[in-house]
């Protein structure tokens, strides 16, 4: 049980693990329909096969959901610090998600903007309840275990994953090679069936996961436009807390760099292994099961490596993994043939080895954001967090263009240098003077 603050009821390990569940439930969105197998079907499928703008299309759908989540995410972060309901805002958010990614069963080869449009409704609904369920952490935790129970929430939410996986394997038995019509059936039934079991798998978040942000009694009474336009003006003002909270900017500059390269890969992965290395159907499945679970375990150690060493030297490492993991996808045929196996099985060694660093790297970051803020501003705070993450998935986005132009494989050196940047910039960060950093 976690100490009492601020007069609120004691925080109970069911607390904890309704808070946990919905990165359990959440994942099964971005694992299925943005990471593994919606988006290696849409450039295989929605779009035409004679367009040159495949990639291209991909990078539109997630940086326009980005962008609104940009634009809408400290306006909502700071109107439910105001109003105290975070909790009602993730629910909202969820159930919008949720329809949405329902609706992509209804998308026919060739409707791109059909899907794209869909897309952009799910994906962006999703960003912004990730800020939410984020600004809950501070509440349910303390400085000394914040990196812990965050670690432990990232490698839950990845067993979501690695399950929303195992269940894609029981409806999609087809290749598009040897029954088109079928295949194509299979992957809308999954976007319905991934829908169902994220609504499914948030329900413990609303039974168990309290709501112990406190209103503002001056706004509490507002109707929706006046609080509207006091959540805007607070902001709009959201950039005064560079004075109250300097470390946070600072982090926030090699954070969104980093972050470019690792949504990079969130949002390529499955398209790189089907359209470049031809791994499909099943195998493509069972690969992303691979990858969720070393994930899970990553995020998991290295959350128990943070509070241990801190969170400097967590970040670090996880960096330079990224990018010994990279530079082993880059020549990966010669490595393929010094180790004499093939290039398939080879990229699942590596892709295992690196993806360890993938939770590590998110569920760090985000506990950083819970050392520097103040509990009273956690909805903003992690508003902002969401902000810069999105900034990042913007910059990432440029892969698409890039890779229709000089090839996936040398568009690589694109994500090489995001991390290599991030791993510089975070050398300025003073984490050792973190306000909420606890004592060793």
């Amino acid at each position: 049980m976690v100490a009492n603050i601020n007069n609120n009821p004691p925080i109970q390990k069911r607390e904890i693990f309704g808070w946990a569940m919905y990165d359990f439930a959440n994942s099964s969105y971005t694992t299925v329909v943005i990471t593994y197998i919606y988006s290696a079907f849409f450039i295989s499928t929605i779009i035409p096969q004679d367009s040159v703008l495949q990639d291209t299309y991909w990078s539109i759908a997630i940086a326009a959901s980005t962008i609104l989540s940009v634009l809408l995410s400290p306006i909502l972060g700071a109107m439910a610090d105001i109003n105290g309901k975070k909790k009602k805002y993730l629910l909202w958010l969820t159930s919008v998600s949720v329809i949405f990614t329902a609706c992509l069963f209804f998308v026919e080869q060739g409707q791109v903007w059909l899907g794209i449009s869909l897309l952009v409704c799910s994906n962006t609904a999703w960003m912004l309840s990730e800020n939410f369920i984020a600004s809950f952490l501070p509440d349910i935790t303390t400085p000394k275990n914040i990196g812990k129970i965050s670690g432990i929430g990232w490698g839950i939410g990845y067993i979501g994953g690695l399950l929303s996986l195992v269940l894609m394997i029981g409806i999609i038995t087809v290749s598009k090679d040897k029954n088109p019509e079928l295949y194509i059936y299979q992957n809308q039934v999954a976007m319905f069936a991934v829908a169902l079991f994220y609504l499914l798998a948030a329900i413990p978040t609303f039974i168990f996961l309290k709501e112990r942000n406190v209103a503002d009694t001056d706004n509490k009474k507002q109707n929706l436009v006046s609080l509207l336009k006091v959540s805007t003006k607070k902001a709009c003002n959201m950039f005064a807390l560079v004075k109250k909270y300097p470390s946070l900017f600072r982090f926030f500059i090699p954070f969104t760099m980093y972050s470019a390269g690792i949504s990079v890969i969130v949002k390529f992965f499955g398209i790189y292994a089907s359209e470049e290395l031809k791994i499909t159907g099943t195998f493509l499945i069972i690969t992303g099961a691979i990858l969720q679970l070393s994930s899970m375990l990553g995020a998991v150690s290295f959350g128990f490596m943070q509070d241990k060493v801190g969170a400097k030297l967590t970040l670090q490492t996880s960096l330079l993994w990224w990018l010994l993991g990279l530079l082993g996808i880059y020549y990966l045929e010669n490595i393929s043939l010094f180790f004499t196996m093939e290039i398939k099985q080879m990229f699942i060694v590596i892709a295992f080895i690196a993806g360890s660093a993938l939770g590590a790297t998110q569920s760090a970051s985000r506990a950083v954001v819970g050392l520097i803020t103040k509990k009273e501003d956690a909805s903003l705070s992690y508003g902002l967090w969401g902000v810069f993450g999105k900034l990042a998935i913007v910059l990432g986005m440029i892969f698409g263009p890039i890779s229709d132009a000089v090839g996936r494989h040398n568009a690589l050196i694109v994500i090489m240098f995001y991390f290599l940047i991030g791993f510089l910039l975070l050398r300025l960060v003073p984490f050792d003077t973190l306000p909420n950093q606890p004592h060793r």
